[in-house]
């Protein structure tokens, strides 16, 4: 099933998000924390990809087993930027094989550790390449990543809503936002893509605060603001670790019913691999769940 036709239902869908163990950690560890977020019963659940594909058969051998033996949808991220097509196609053909049909498809992150990492030097440069490349080898659905802040390597936010709007032309089903703290830019955001054009559903993604450590490191890689409601709660709480994730699991809680009131399509929740804090969210906002 494509994941697209869950969001033509008139609840709102839950998606989970979870990210494979450490190349130095057993595979099934992962599998305990899928068991815990399957009872929440998500419209599907997406597995990330290593950058320069680092977890890539731990990524498909996750997706197949999340759909196949758990009978849950799944959605592979596929990242291109190190790739070659000729891998890629190899990896898309692994997916089709376990019956896995729907993708992420992401550009990908620079490889940190090559300082002279040269962009125009890869046979895959952007994201569209690779939804391409896909729509041409099979009926894939296609999920990409949306920036509400604009994306870090863009100077304006009109150009990253022009690259946008070519990603989802070229066969984007819907689109999944980077974390967000503050659901006026998410709403400014919508009204600036619809404006463009961009008709697919926007589901905004939702990383709870569960420190105040992660929520400095999330910052800096992706250039989200912090208002001044999660700001002051980060500063009364930071060296009190439990009292700092009860309030953010209560902001979180607050930020995806707001979402909801306002008629989301879904909501997709970054679990960080933490099954009982997510769990405690989606009791919180009590969404209509399939």
């Amino acid at each position: 099933m494509k994941i697209i036709d869950l969001y033509r239902q008139e609840s709102p869908v839950l998606s989970l998000e979870i990210f494979p163990p450490r190349m130095d950690y057993p595979l099934e560890t992962v599998f305990t924390t899928v068991e815990k977020l399957i009872r929440l019963q998500p419209g599907f659940i997406s597995v990330t990809y290593g950058a320069g594909g680092s977890s890539r058969d731990r990524t498909v051998e996750i997706a197949a087993r999340i759909k196949n033996d758990y009978k849950v949808e799944s959605l592979a991220h596929l990242t291109c930027v190190r790739h070659t097509r000729e891998e890629i196609h190899q990896i898309l053909q692994d997916l089709l094989g376990e019956g896995i049909i729907n993708i992420m498809a992401l550009r990908g992150d620079f490889p940190e550790e090559q300082e002279n990492f040269q962009l125009d030097q890869q046979e895959y440069r952007y994201a569209f390449q690779l939804i391409n490349d896909a729509r041409q080898l099979a009926d894939f659905g296609i999920a990409a990543a949306a920036h509400p802040e604009g994306h870090p390597e863009c100077r304006r936010l009109s150009e990253d809503l022009e690259n946008l709007k070519n990603k989802v032309d070229c066969g984007v089903d819907f689109l999944i936002t980077q974390l967000f703290f503050d659901n006026r830019i998410f709403y400014d955001f919508v009204d600036r893509a619809m404006a463009k054009g961009i008709n697919c559903p926007i589901i905004p993604g939702i990383m709870p605060v569960l420190n105040a450590k992660q929520i400095k490191k999330m910052i800096y890689l992706c250039g989200a603001s912090i208002p001044s409601k999660l700001l002051s709660l980060v500063e009364r709480y930071e060296n009190i670790p439990a009292d700092m994730e009860k309030a953010g699991i209560e902001y979180a809680s607050e930020q995806v019913l707001d979402l909801i009131d306002d008629g989301v399509a879904g909501v997709h929740l970054y679990t960080m691999n933490k099954p009982e804090q997510i769990a405690e969210i989606v009791n919180n906002i009590g969404i209509n769940r399939s």
